[in-house]
């Protein structure tokens, strides 16, 4: 198929140079997405279907086999050799169960090592005769050694999560999945879904996968085109309101205000007060007459256009066209017959744009949220009823800035200013948007990130226990609403397939202190996985267990508080043991990552040395988010976790 596209000829099929480089670059883009990936087969399962799908069931009516795989790859005739996963024929792979078949007489599981097949497993689901049982190749494919980036799981795809991966393109869907569910993969797999079932409406409308940090963006970025999708943007909540560059920090208090959704009515007041109620009238001079708009039937349109509640931008545009139109309705009366260009003309007309300049003046985002923060009379006169004097003070800064340029702006300034930028003009929208971890988001980023998937939908994934921020979120119903998802539907993942289940009960300890409602993981799960708590001597000792679980096959990750990884790093170095920063992809010469706590989050490593949990903790403003980041950092194990401490351990860990 790859031969097939690299020996197109486009040399006389072609009109012109333009389109000759857009021929050019699909044809480029349709190798790429059929490369070859290493150690990955073409297929991994089959289907043997009793009858033929879609035809009359019949007695004698013969059945059909199927190759289930990562892409469709057909024959040199075009005859299909092995079936897209995301076809509808292959949902069964997924989906049928002894005690419903689905009309599939034998699904078989295919076993591969470094590419070359070395084993199968037959279910005979049809057959009454055969017990259900446990796939061994599944649970070897999910046990799997993780080395470098994130990968699919297009062969180990289960049943609950295969429901949410096909669920439809009109409806957003918010997945709350502990440690170790698969709800990332299955986000990513959602948008591979949606893009092979909504091909051309995603191509016009655009896809983006947004994620925590570049690290974890880094760790993901290769599942999609691994599946032949290589049309879908990432990035960060940062990075979708970069309007100005960020230099300065909030303290948490400053943060968790300006984060708050009521900033959205602050900013509204803010921007439409600059509108002026006109009280003169506005006179327009054409040859030799004068057309004369009188100050109410101008303060009519103004009102008329507040009132439609459309754009500050939009209505600012809007408003000579409307005094323009006020003076040809004038001149139609007089007798005069004007078309279109007298009225574009009328609305280009210098007292025209005089009058629009001092009724509706335009606005900088950046500028207006500059005064809102430096001007403690404006701010208060706009947040009136809305923020507190406590709250105002806050956020209001302590020195005077003398522009936007020299301004030290935050993460959380620059969503405030995409606000106001949107209040002036539209953003534009997306066909759908994935946003993963996201309940460490402020209603405010909810509110940027919605803008981006006002005519879209969305899947939004996250875990309510692992909130690290002070302003993380409650409840999935309010982050729906603040994303303006409120039909979004929620559903729960509660099967652990990464962490083992020794270490997952260990963590379990503490959702009771910080997600009390919350259904704890389990662990599917067969191999118990290592786990051991080391009360020793200090960085010696974690070096000594990086060392130890080195000598096992896969990726290590050493993670600790902030606050220790230099020391951390400093030790290692000492130890001649080389190491990588996240998001940094592992080789065979060197599989150790030093981790610090607060960028542990979406990554896993075979094996984990945590060190000093109660350090963890302490790192953050606040118990219970000092709790949640250990929680966190507990959960990024596959295979073995040790943890190790000179300071008691969290007595929520007893």
């Amino acid at each position: 198929m790859r031969e097939d596209v690299e020996s197109l000829d486009i040399r006389d099929v072609t009109a012109n140079w333009v389109n000759a480089e857009v021929l050019a670059r699909q044809i480029d883009d349709r190798i790429k997405a059929l490369a070859d990936l290493s150690d990955t087969p073409l297929f991994f399962g089959r289907l043997d279907y009793l009858h033929s799908p879609g035809a009359d069931r019949a007695e004698g009516a013969e059945g059909e086999r199927f190759y289930i795989g990562r892409r469709h790859v057909h024959d040199a005739d075009g005859d299909p050799m092995v079936i897209d996963w995301r076809a509808p024929v292959s949902q069964p792979f997924y989906r049928a169960s002894k005690k419903d078949p689905m009309d599939v007489g034998l699904r078989r599981r295919f076993g591969y090592t470094g590419g070359e097949l070395t084993a199968y497993e037959d279910e005979h689901l049809s057959d009454p005769a055969e017990a259900a049982a446990t796939s061994k190749l599944l649970q070897q494919e999910i046990e799997r050694p993780r080395v470098g980036p994130m990968r699919d799981i297009v062969a180990t795809i289960q049943p609950e999560q295969d429901e949410i991966v096909r669920s439809g393109l009109s409806g957003t869907v918010c997945v709350q999945g502990g440690p170790g569910t698969g709800k990332t993969a299955v986000g990513l797999h959602r948008v591979a879904y949606l893009l092979y079932a909504h091909r051309e409406r995603l191509a016009r409308t655009g896809t983006l996968v947004i994620g925590p940090n570049k690290s974890f963006l880094h760790y993901i970025e290769q599942v999609l085109p691994a599946l032949g999708e290589l049309t879908v943007q990432q990035a960060t909540v940062d990075d979708l309101v970069a309007r100005v560059e960020v230099r300065g920090t909030d303290d948490a208090a400053a943060a968790v205000v300006k984060g708050d959704a009521r900033m959205a009515e602050v900013l509204r007041r803010a921007v439409y007060a600059h509108v002026t109620m006109p009280t003169e009238p506005v006179v327009v001079v054409r040859g030799s007459r004068r057309w004369r708009v009188p100050a109410y039937e101008l303060e009519e349109i103004v009102r008329e256009l507040l009132d439609r509640g459309i754009r500050y931008g939009a209505a600012r545009e809007a408003l000579p066209q409307r005094i323009a139109h006020a003076v040809l309705v004038q001149m139609e009366r007089a007798g005069e017959a004007p078309d279109d260009r007298v009225q574009d003309a009328v609305a280009r007309n210098t007292a025209v744009k005089a009058a629009v300049k001092a009724i509706w003046p335009p606005v900088d985002p950046a500028k207006l949220v500059l005064r809102l923060l430096t001007d403690a009379d404006f701010l208060a006169t706009h947040a009136e009823g809305v923020l507190t004097e406590d709250e105002r003070g806050t956020i209001l800064w302590a020195k005077p800035v003398r522009s936007v340029k020299s301004a030290r702006w935050s993460a959380a300034d620059a969503v405030l200013i995409d606000e106001a930028a949107d209040l002036v003009e539209r953003t534009h929208s997306l066909g759908h948007v994935v946003l993963d971890e996201a309940q460490d988001l402020s209603p405010m980023q909810y509110r940027a990130v919605g803008r981006r998937c006002t005519t879209g939908s969305a899947t939004v994934l996250g875990d309510l226990a692992q909130g690290t921020t002070p302003w993380a979120t409650r409840t999935w119903e309010e982050a729906l609403a603040h994303l303006g998802k409120s039909e979004g539907v929620v559903e729960e993942l509660t099967a652990g397939f990464r962490v083992p289940t020794d270490v997952i009960a260990y963590a379990s300890r503490l959702l009771p202190h910080i997600a009390p409602n919350l259904t704890p993981v389990a662990s599917v799960r067969e191999n118990p996985g290592f786990f051991e708590v080391r009360a020793g001597g200090g960085d010696a000792d974690v070096v000594a267990a990086c060392e130890e679980l080195l000598r096992n096959e896969g990726s290590t990750g050493l993670i600790a508080a902030d606050a220790r990884v230099p020391a951390l790093a400093g030790a290692l170095t000492a130890a001649g043991l080389p190491y990588l920063a996240p998001g940094e992809e592992t080789t065979a010469e060197t599989r150790l990552t030093l981790v610090p706590a607060s960028l542990a989050k979406g990554l896993e490593y075979d094996y984990v040395v945590l060190d000093e949990p109660q350090a963890v903790v302490d790192g953050e403003p606040d118990e219970r988010t000092g709790l949640r980041r250990l929680y966190v950092s507990l959960t990024r194990a596959v295979s073995g976790l040790i943890i190790t401490h000179t300071a008691p351990l969290p007595p929520q860990l007893a």
